[in-house]
């Protein structure tokens, strides 16, 4: 069987490294980021991760430990560094071209020494999360996305909350359902531009 085309959740993408910069312009600043061949919105940055970035919440204050899952490149893990200058910020892919670059756009916008670019193996179990925030692969499937959150939704510390922001039409409202049957409180933060953002907290037991 011939091989189907590479995909951004690849490990290693099968695509030839063509690099080239892009920017994304937030009203608390600008950032130039490379990007790549092979990597999830290397033609610019993704309309729904720049969503989650203008009407997502502030990363909390402190010493904190912050999740991007999925990082990409690494527009969500530098802003968030820039924002909350006191956070450690764990950036996560499986695409090691992507963690790669993400070290590399951190470092070039000063924040590199607060940015943990690492595949998922790499990061330490013992490390909570305050936040995380996420454009989650969805189109990996299902069940691989459902493993995901699993995974990771877990690790959150207690009172943390994790930020998704998800296409309406690739399940948004679906996605948003099964978390809740997990045992999740799931709010909606907002919806625009064809895209949900979700809350995604642990449900009070007194619910």
């Amino acid at each position: 069987m011939e091989p189907g085309p590479p995909h951004y959740f690849d490990a290693k993408p099968g695509t030839a490294s063509k690099r080239r910069t892009v920017a994304l312009a937030l009203p608390d600043g600008r950032l130039d980021l490379v990007t790549d061949r092979g990597v999830f919105a290397g033609a610019g940055v993704d309309p729904g991760t720049k969503l989650l970035l203008l009407d997502g919440p502030a990363p909390p204050d402190g010493a904190v430990d912050l999740l991007d899952l999925g990082c990409g490149y690494g527009p969500i893990a530098v802003v968030l560094a820039r924002r909350a200058p006191q956070a450690t910020v764990w950036a996560v892919d499986v695409n090691e071209r992507a963690v790669e670059l993400c070290a590399v756009n951190a470092a070039a916008a000063g924040v590199g020494d607060r940015v943990r670019a690492l595949t998922p193996d790499a990061v330490p179990e013992t490390v909570a999360f305050a936040g995380i925030w996420s454009n989650p692969p969805i189109r990996v499937g299902k069940a691989a996305l459902h493993d995901l959150l699993h995974r990771w939704l877990g690790r959150l510390a207690d009172g943390g909350a994790a930020h998704l922001v998800v296409q309406k039409h690739l399940g948004a409202d679906s996605l948003a359902r099964w978390l809740v049957n997990e045992g999740w409180a799931v709010e909606r933060r907002g919806a625009r531009m064809g895209y949900r953002l979700l809350d995604v907290a642990r449900a009070s037991r007194d619910r």
